[in-house]
């Protein structure tokens, strides 16, 4: 998933490390971020979704700092 979205992006990766650290940071993110926004995931899909969303944040903060 991460690596369709940053291909259709145009980013370049991390590496396979840094892949898997971005996923396991993203998944943090999203569950930290989301339950305070008042969003509960219950269910597996909506938990792939909380991450996925916290990865395109991380991501996006990624590129930010990069360009700097």
């Amino acid at each position: 998933m991460g690596l369709a979205l940053m291909s259709f992006l145009g980013w370049h990766g991390f590496g396979l490390v840094g892949n898997i650290v971005i996923g396991i940071l993203g998944t943090l993110i999203g569950g930290f971020i989301l339950p305070r926004l008042g969003i509960f995931p219950v269910s597996t899909a909506a938990n792939f979704v909380a991450a996925t969303l916290g990865a395109v944040i991380l991501l996006v903060l990624l590129r930010v700092v990069r360009r700097r």
